[in-house]
């Protein structure tokens, strides 16, 4: 007897989100990022709530640094053309001519003293010297707040020995620099030398600094099109703070109820130290769980002056637990609540076989690119298969195929539904959106739907955060 050949379902595919560039105007969209501000501007551009003319960026940097950082700033007024990723990048056409504001150096400037070099070089404990040092510096520039917008670091490659801790230390100095700016409210661009001041495709530089520091400034550079109003977004994540006392605690990092169309980037930090861990995974009980939930609709409804979205949707990287699924049913009061657990890893693959070549073969030939970015594959009524990377061809200046990741197998995410009863497209679909709403970078796409990135890079920094705050933060001080 022949062995079975295994059915799969039919898979599906959805399109290239869209993005729109205009509060009114639904026709200034485009799926590609930086075509649609070259072509219409900035999403908040247009808005009551624009970014002030002009955006001030204050400095920190080495002895005799500024005059780097200057050349830089030249930089955002010319033209530059792209010498990488050619059938993605536009023409760089100028800051002010993108985003309709003009970007400056402020006169807020602090410079380390001459003989720092030396002393890093030295130090024993270089990443304690350089935190220590650029605490102080934060301090004293923070007194000149009302002159500048966004801060920039400049951080050059010969202090990288203070840049990591030691075998066994788990210090980031940029995780460090995020976190304790953000609790004096100083937005931040770190500058390092390789990647910004000296990196051969100065038009990749300027698209995404320019994208960056516009967005840290307050401004909005997209929006998705096409989205329902009435649903929100929640991602939760994990971090684990040492304190004090001999017992860490996790810190439950959820990020901003982010609105459907992926704006308004603020999360809440809650701290508890009521979970239990299974291979390493904290899951929260049900009065946490509900707390969380209740802030974050709190923070939705202070948004929406008092409304409360008709449909909530949770993601995270591990499974809900029933404490879990109760807590979030007992804080929000909603018509429809979705819990989606998002895993990276997958264990499937997919590859694309083209049509034979001749009637005479019966077989296909694998395709020289991925399969397409948008396909999804139901393994079952719980469960999808979502490509979030993979080949992008609206992606491109001039058409034909585009994946980002340039070689490999793209990976696809695995959801799977916790509560909830929507259609598979839909839900593939706001993720596949969601992966869009990344304003820290001008790529197409990220693999992970902001509501996990963001919720990561926020747990990954708040450990670092001297202390937690029971209001608030803005994204763009995590950036």
């Amino acid at each position: 007897m022949e062995p079975r050949t295994p059915i799969f379902p039919a898979h599906s595919r959805i399109s290239e989100p869209d993005l729109l560039f205009h509060p009114d105007r639904i026709e200034d969209h485009s799926p590609h990022p930086l075509l649609g501000l070259t072509q219409f501007g900035p999403y908040s551009r247009s808005t009551v709530n624009n970014v002030l003319d002009p955006i001030r960026i204050a400095v920190i940097a080495p002895h005799a640094g500024l005059r780097a950082v200057d050349r830089l700033f030249l930089e955002f007024n010319r033209r530059h053309v792209p010498k990488e990723r050619r059938n993605y990048l536009p023409e760089y056409l100028g800051f002010s001519r993108i985003f309709g504001v003009n970007i400056v150096r402020s006169e807020a400037v602090l410079e380390f003293p001459r003989d720092f070099d030396n002393r890093i070089t030295t130090s024993s404990n270089p990443n304690v010297l350089l935190a220590e040092e650029l605490a102080r510096a934060l301090a004293v520039i923070e007194t000149k707040r009302n002159q500048f917008d966004v801060l920039a670091i400049y951080l050059p490659n010969r202090w990288e020995r203070g840049f990591f801790g030691p075998e066994g230390d788990d210090f980031d100095l940029h995780d460090y620099v995020k976190a304790i700016a953000a609790v004096r409210g100083l937005p931040t661009q770190v500058i390092n030398e390789d990647s910004a001041l000296e990196y051969f495709c100065r038009c990749s530089v300027m698209w995404r600094l320019s994208i960056a520091l516009y967005t840290k400034a307050g401004g909005v550079p997209w929006k998705l099109a096409n989205t329902d109003s009435q649903t929100a977004y929640i991602g939760l994540s994990y971090a684990l703070r040492h304190l004090e006392s001999t017992s860490p605690r996790f810190v439950p990092c959820c990020s901003q109820v982010f609105e459907a169309d992926g704006a308004g980037l603020e999360f809440l930090a809650y701290d508890t130290a009521d979970v239990h861990v299974e291979r390493d995974n904290p899951y929260l009980s049900r009065a946490d769980m509900r707390r969380v939930m209740a802030r974050s609709l709190a923070l939705y409804q202070r948004r929406h002056v008092g409304r409360t979205p008709k449909k909530v949707v949770i993601h995270k990287s591990t499974e809900f637990k029933p404490e879990e699924i109760d807590g979030c049913f007992d804080a929000l009061r909603v018509a429809e609540i979705e819990l989606i657990q998002v895993q990276q890893e997958s264990g499937w693959r997919g590859v694309l076989i083209d049509p034979p070549k001749s009637k005479n073969s019966k077989k296909g030939t694998p395709a020289a690119y991925p399969c397409e970015r948008g396909i999804f594959l139901p393994l079952d009524g719980r469960t999808v298969l979502l490509w979030t990377q993979g080949n992008a061809p609206k992606g491109t200046i001039r058409g034909g195929n585009f994946y980002k990741e340039g070689k490999g197998i793209p990976e696809p995410l695995q959801l799977k539904r916790f509560a909830g009863h929507s259609a598979w497209d839909e839900a593939c679909h706001a993720v596949l959106g969601l992966t869009k709403m990344n304003w820290n970078n001008d790529s197409l796409y990220d693999r992970l739907p902001v509501t996990m990135a963001y919720a990561q890079v926020l747990a990954r920094v708040i450990k670092r955060m001297p202390r937690l705050l029971s209001d608030t933060y803005q994204f763009r001080f995590f950036m």
